[in-house]
């Protein structure tokens, strides 16, 4: 089992675990979601030190958790100034994001065609969210853009997954509204 410990982490663990005791993925990402809103504006965790270090060349992603019983993953992301990422998926997974640390720009994406290996999405709403703020993911309703909009400052946000996510795909412009999609293996930065 993968623990990082930091100020507020057993009851961020407990509450993940009570949470995901049900059966009903909508009621487990409610009570993710309400939680973990709450722990993040009462300020009752403190992240670690390492996770207000961006990394220059990407979004930084440091596992801090991973439950061996249920399997469920807590990872900090950090993203530097202008730092985000294509639409992409999460493969599958429910997740969880709530802002630690500044603002991100979050793009849903409905998927409106394929045709073969070419993908078509619309752009269903942005939400620029600050912290405190939370969200879910529930399959099929995955697809999504996050970019850190800000010129000088960095945001973090803590994901927490039904579990650990190590591959997704990503969709990249192709033209005329329509999209490629590539397997993406996900790596992870030094958490300690």
């Amino acid at each position: 089992m993968l623990a990082l410990d930091f100020p507020g982490s057993d009851k961020l663990i407990a509450m993940i675990n009570a949470a995901v005791t049900g059966d009903c993925q909508r009621q487990t990402t409610d009570c993710i979601r309400n939680g973990l809103s709450e722990l993040i504006r009462t300020r009752a965790m403190t992240l670690p030190d390492c996770v207000h270090e961006p990394v220059a060349d990407h979004y930084a992603r440091r596992e801090l958790y991973r439950c061996e019983l249920t399997g469920f993953s807590v990872v900090a992301m950090t993203w530097g100034p202008g730092q985000g990422t294509a639409i992409h998926d999460h493969s599958g997974v429910w997740c969880v994001e709530g802002i630690v640390e500044g603002q991100l720009e979050i793009t849903q994406y409905d998927l409106r065609g394929r045709d073969g290996e070419r993908f078509q999405f619309e752009p269903v709403g942005t939400t620029l969210a600050g912290a405190g703020s939370a969200g879910s993911l529930i399959p099929p309703h995955e697809y999504h853009t996050i970019r850190n909009p800000s010129a000088t400052a960095i945001a973090v946000s803590l994901h927490i997954y039904k579990q650990a996510l190590t591959c997704c795909a990503h969709f990249h412009p192709a033209g005329d509204g329509w999209y490629t999609k590539a397997d993406r293996q996900l790596g992870l930065d030094e958490a300690a």
